[in-house]
C-alpha cells in the first residue's frame, strides 16, 4: 500500500475570497439564465486542456491552527498536489460558516455567478428545493464515467440523491450506521444483587429498585432513569413500543421530520408515550426532562453519579473527558456498562439507524466545472487517496495493527494539525472507511481511551443491532417540508405533556397534542405519503 509521506515545504498559498452580497428574492434567478456548456476533460482520465479553477464548498468552524487557514493547510496543499496539479486543476476552497450553512449557501445560490462548483448539506429538505427549483446539475451521465465513485457509493447510498429518479446529488457515504445505545451502572446492580435487566419490564423493576433503595447513597437524589428531550434519550424506548406493521402502514403512517423518521401515527406510540408518562408519575425519570434540551443536566447527573439508567448516542459517554471520564473522577467505584434492554412485542431491541449517506454533494446548475467536480470525487475514491486523506502520515499520524490504522498516543502538534479538518475535506464519507464495516468500527473503537474500549465496542454492536432503517419514498413529501420544523416542536411538546400529565389526564392530553399536531400539518403529511405510496403501487 503507498501512503503519503512526511510533507515537506509548501505548495504555495490557495486564498478563497467570499463576497456574500443580499440575497435575491427568487434563489435562482442567476442560474435560470445559465445553459450548460462543455466541462473541459471528463470525469475518469485525462487532464484539462487549459487550466481551470474549481471551486469547493469548506465549512468553516473557526478552528483552524496556529500557521494554517481553512483555505491553506495540510489537507488543501495535498489535494492541490496529488489531485489538482496532476489534473490541471486549480482547487479554490470557499468557507462557509457551519453554523449558518444552509442560510449561507442559499445566498451563494442565488448569485448564481459566486456560487462554488461543488457544495453540500446535510439537509435534505434543502437537497430537494434546489432540484425542484432547477437549481442543480444532473450528474448521472458523468458518474458514469467514474467506476471508483459509483463501486464505492452503490446504488442503496446513491438513491438519497435521486429526486424523481435523476442524480442531482452524490451522497457521501456513512461508515456507520449504528445510533444508539443504553448504558446502566453495572455497581448497583451487584450491589441490589440485581442482575442486567434483557427486556423493558425487568428494566421497570430495577428502576423501581433503583429508586427504593438508593445503590448509589445520593441522599435521595437518585434518578432511575436519565431522560432529555433529546432525540438519543426518547428515541430507543419511544420504537421499542412500535408494533409488526404491513408495507402500507410504514409508508403512509410515518412522518418524516427533517432528516429523521418520527412514529407519532405509527401502532404502539401511544403505549410508549403511556409507559413514560408511568414512569414520570412514579418518580423514575429526570423530574425536568422537558428543558434538557442541550443534555446538560443528563450529563451533570450521570457525572455525579445520580443516574442509574439512560440511553445515549452510542459510544458518547466514553470520550475522553467525557461524563464517563468524570464519573469515575467523582466515584471510583462506578461501572457504566452498555446493555440492549428495550424490546418490542417481538423480543427485539428495535431503534433507529441512520440513513447509509451523509453529505449531499450538489454541482450548481450554472457551474461549468460539472465533469471537474465529478473527477475531484472520483480521484478521492481511488487507490490509496481516501485512506490517506483520513489518516495521514504513516508513523506520525498512525500505525498499522491488524490492517486497521490506529491513531498514535501523544502525536506531535504537526501530525494533530495535519487532520484538524479531516471531516470538512474528505466530503464523500462521513466516518473513516476501511473497506468493511467490522473494520470501520474497530477503527472507531481504537480511537476511544483504552479503558473504555471493551464497552465501546459493546455500545457500537448494540447501536447495529435490530435496527430500524429509515423509509425513503419515491419522491419528496413537500408537507414534511412545509411543516417538518414546526411539527417536530408539536412532537417534542406533546412528549412532554403527555409524560408530565396526571395519571387520570393522559388520555385527555393526548387527543388534545395529536389533534394539534395533524391540524399543524401531520394530517397534510399523511395525505400527501398516502398519494405517493399508491403512486408506487401503481408503477
Amino acid at each position: 500500500m503507498i501512503r503519503c509521506n512526511k510533507r515537506k515545504g509548501t505548495l504555495g498559498t490557495k486564498k478563497a475570497v467570499l463576497t456574500v452580497g443580499l440575497a435575491c428574492s427568487l434563489l435562482f434567478t442567476a442560474c435560470s439564465a445559465n445553459t450548460k456548456e462543455e466541462a473541459s476533460g471528463d470525469a475518469n482520465g485525462g487532464a484539462s486542456k487549459e487550466k481551470v479553477t474549481l471551486k469547493v464548498e469548506v465549512f468553516d468552524r473557526g478552528n483552524s491552527p496556529v500557521g494554517s487557514t481553512i483555505t491553506d493547510n495540510y489537507m488543501t496543499d495535498f489535494i492541490q498536489k496529488n489531485f489538482g496539479d496532476p489534473n490541471n486543476i486549480n482547487v479554490e476552497f470557499v468557507p462557509v460558516p457551519r453554523s449558518e450553512e444552509v442560510e449561507k449557501l442559499n445566498v451563494l445560490m442565488a448569485s448564481g455567478s459566486n456560487v462554488p462548483d461543488i457544495v453540500f448539506t446535510y439537509d435534505p429538505n434543502t437537497f430537494n428545493r434546489y432540484a425542484k427549483q432547477g437549481g442543480l446539475t444532473d450528474l448521472g451521465p458523468l458518474l458514469n464515467e467514474a467506476p471508483n465513485l459509483k463501486a464505492f457509493l452503490g446504488d442503496e447510498v446513491l438513491s438519497y440523491g435521486q429526486f424523481e429518479g435523476t442524480q442531482f446529488a452524490i451522497p457521501a457515504k456513512r461508515s456507520n450506521v449504528g445510533k444508539y445505545a443504553s448504558f446502566i451502572r453495572q455497581d448497583w446492580l451487584e450491589k441490589l444483587n440485581m442482575p442486567v435487566p434483557q427486556t423493558t419490564e425487568e428494566l421497570y423493576e430495577t428502576l423501581k429498585a433503583f429508586k427504593e433503595k438508593d445503590p448509589g447513597e445520593t441522599g435521595g437524589q437518585v434518578i432511575p432513569l436519565g431522560m432529555t428531550i433529546a432525540s438519543a434519550q426518547y428515541e430507543p424506548l419511544l420504537w421499542s413500543f412500535i408494533k409488526p406493521m404491513t408495507e402500507e402502514q410504514k409508508y403512509t403512517l410515518t412522518q418524516q421530520l427533517g432528516s429523521n423518521d418520527y412514529p407519532t401515527l405509527l401502532p404502539g406510540f401511544k403505549d410508549a408515550l403511556q409507559f413514560m408518562n408511568k414512569l414520570y408519575n412514579e418518580g423514575l425519570m429526570s423530574k425536568d426532562f422537558g428543558l434538557d434540551k442541550d443534555k446538560k443536566k443528563l450529563g451533570e447527573g450521570v457525572s455525579t453519579g445520580k443516574i442509574g439508567f439512560f440511553s445515549e448516542d452510542d459510544i458518547n459517554p466514553f470520550y475522553e473527558k467525557g461524563s464517563n471520564d468524570t464519573l469515575l473522577s467523582n466515584v471510583p467505584d462506578a461501572k457504566l456498562v452498555s446493555v440492549d434492554v428495550y424490546t418490542n412485542e417481538e423480543g427485539k431491541h428495535a431503534k433507529p439507524m441512520y440513513a447509509p449517506n451523509g453529505l449531499y454533494i450538489m454541482v450548481p446548475k450554472s457551474s461549468e466545472r460539472a465533469a471537474e467536480a465529478i473527477k475531484y470525487l472520483e480521484w478521492m475514491t481511488s487507490g490509496d487517496n481516501l485512506f490517506n486523506l483520513q489518516n495521514g502520515v504513516e508513523g506520525e499520524n498512525y500505525t498499522m495493527v491488524d490492517e486497521i490504522p490506529v491513531v498514535k498516543e501523544n502525536p506531535t502538534e504537526e501530525a494533530v494539525n495535519r487532520l484538524y479538518n479531516v471531516g470538512d475535506m474528505v466530503i464523500i464519507s462521513n466516518g473513516k472507511q476501511l473497506g468493511s464495516m467490522e473494520k470501520n468500527l474497530k477503527a472507531r473503537a481504537l480511537q476511544m481511551p483504552k479503558k473504555f474500549q471493551e464497552q465501546v465496542e459493546l455500545a457500537q454492536k448494540i447501536a447495529n443491532t435490530d435496527v430500524i432503517p429509515p423509509v425513503l419514498m419515491d419522491r419528496p413529501i413537500e408537507a414534511q417540508t412545509k411543516y417538518g420544523t414546526t411539527l417536530l416542536d408539536k412532537f417534542n411538546e406533546m412528549i412532554v405533556k403527555t409524560t408530565m400529565a396526571k395519571t387520570e389526564q393522559f388520555e385527555s392530553v393526548y387527543e388534545t397534542m395529536l389533534k394539534d399536531y395533524m391540524a399543524s400539518g401531520g394530517q397534510a403529511i399523511l395525505d400527501e405519503r398516502t398519494a405517493v405510496y399508491k403512486e408506487m403501487q401503481a408503477k
